[in-house]
């Protein structure tokens, strides 16, 4: 999975071959602290007038929640999505997916309406709902016709803040999680990059599976999926975000409707938004090392990487152009030395994961289990050579536009406008302009990115394994 920027500058997984100048947003702190001496009132802003989207409005309500919709008139489609600051990195160690447990339960019923009710409804009108889990929030999201957004606010309000949580549902969803956890057992191509993760941060919680263990999951309660939701789930942390044909007012208006009474309503305390995560305290990386999964499959699948930049560090533009030199596309060089001239693969890929205070360079490859190491060493081979010469003018062309493509052609729908409200709201703490993002990557440099390729290309490297291998069958 390749990687390039998303519209909040960060990196997102993409399959291979795959305005004026914004003014900042305002920091939460500061917001919330102005609607609290404002006696407990509203607090709206203007964030982002973009020519190639629409007006960005962002409020701050009495309890902490913020608002952010962005109005495109000429669209007839609407994404609402609630973006909760909580995923997997949040659990106790005995509660490993739990936030991937209750984001599966959140749709089974509340006081309100039955499983068939949220799903049916907005089916009913041709809209969709879904809903994942990541390592540092959870994201639950509709899209309908504009002129159905009041009712995808009111389904997806209700069925957030108010579920009930039933014991029944519970020992339900157990059995579909344990299905899902089985499946991707049974994917060796998305399980080696679990392994990666494993290898790299060992116990923290940033090397533990999203979805949890069959041992952490079998023996959870509804006592305990209950008070995580109850204890995590509050205003602060929360952003809800939309994008389409839309009203800011309106879509405030009935947000405030849809979670008065819940837990998430204006009877809430007053309070600040969350800060954004700190990126003062690094995650400390193991050692290199390396993992192997015997399995009998048909082909070796490798991922080879190590630590890299977190996603508040500027030089992540940079490294997203050698990321799509190396790896992130047809015209790479790794795609091109190991697929078309020697052809020993069908996928050979790189590709960037970053935290607040973490983050890796990777680069993935299937092959035939007899052509494991030869493979590697020329994964290597690249690896070093970008490192040691770095890359040419022509290449950094390329990668910058690369970049450049994937932002903008990635706000075609509303449901990538409404991500990239939440995820800058929710992971950043601001929301960068469409033309502020192009500026930060036309002004990588060569000496820029040859920089960064020196420091994250020489580092020890982790490997991790699944195919039909021992475990001493490979050496770092």
């Amino acid at each position: 999975m390749s990687s390039a920027l998303t519209a909040s500058g960060d990196p997102v997984p993409q399959p291979t071959g795959s305005a004026p100048a914004a003014r900042r947003a305002e920091q939460p702190g500061a917001a919330s602290g102005e609607q609290t001496r404002a006696a407990k009132r509203p607090v709206t802003r203007t964030v982002d007038a973009d020519p190639l989207g629409g007006t960005v409005r962002r409020t701050v309500l009495p309890n902490g929640m913020r608002i952010l919709t962005e109005a495109v008139p000429a669209m007839r489609s609407v994404t609402f999505g609630i973006w909760v600051g909580v995923g997997s990195r949040d659990e106790a160690p005995q509660l490993g997916g739990a936030s991937h447990f209750l984001e599966h339960l959140l749709f089974k019923g509340t006081r309100k309406r039955s499983a068939l009710d949220i799903s049916a409804q907005i089916e009913a009108v041709g809209g969709e709902t879904n809903a994942y889990t990541a390592k540092e929030y959870t994201c639950y999201y509709a899209r309908v016709l504009d002129e159905d957004l009041p009712l995808a606010i009111d389904v997806m309000c209700d069925a957030v803040a108010d579920s009930v949580l039933a014991e029944a549902d519970v020992e339900t969803e157990r059995g579909v999680i344990l299905e899902e956890i089985a499946m991707h057992a049974d994917e060796p191509g998305d399980e080696v990059h679990d392994l990666h993760a494993e290898v790299l941060y060992g116990d923290h919680p940033l090397g533990r599976l999203i979805s949890g263990t069959t041992e952490t999951i079998t023996p959870m309660t509804r006592k305990q999926i209950n008070s995580f939701y109850r204890r995590r789930y509050t205003p602060p942390v929360i952003v809800v975000a939309a994008a389409g044909n839309l009203d800011h007012a309106t879509v405030v208006k009935l947000v405030q409707q849809s979670f008065a009474g819940t837990p998430l309503g204006d009877d809430a305390p007053a309070a600040e938004p969350e800060p954004t995560r700190s990126h003062l305290h690094r995650v400390k990386h193991r050692p290199a090392g390396t993992l192997v999964r015997e399995d009998d499959t048909e082909q070796a699948h490798l991922v080879l990487g190590g630590p890299a930049l977190h996603r508040h560090d500027d030089r992540r533009f940079a490294l997203g152009v050698l990321n799509n030199v190396l790896g992130g596309g047809m015209s790479s060089r790794l795609f091109q030395q190991v697929r078309e001239k020697r052809g020993l693969a069908y996928s050979v890929y790189s590709y960037t994961s970053q935290y607040a205070e973490a983050g890796s360079f990777a680069v993935y490859a299937g092959c035939a289990p007899a052509k494991a190491d030869e493979v590697l060493a020329l994964i290597r081979q690249e690896l070093a050579d970008a490192a040691a010469h770095g890359i040419t003018a022509e290449e950094l062309r390329r990668g910058k536009g690369m970049l450049k493509g994937s932002l903008v052609l990635g706000l075609e729908d509303t449901g990538s406008r409404m991500s990239r409200l939440g995820k800058g709201e929710l992971l950043h703490g601001d929301l960068m302009s469409v033309d502020e993002l192009l500026r930060r990557i036309d002004a990588v440099t060569l000496d820029d990115v040859n920089h960064i390729a020196a420091k994250i290309l020489t580092v020890p490297m982790s490997l991790a394994v699944v195919g039909p291998f021992e475990d001493s069958a490979f050496t770092l």
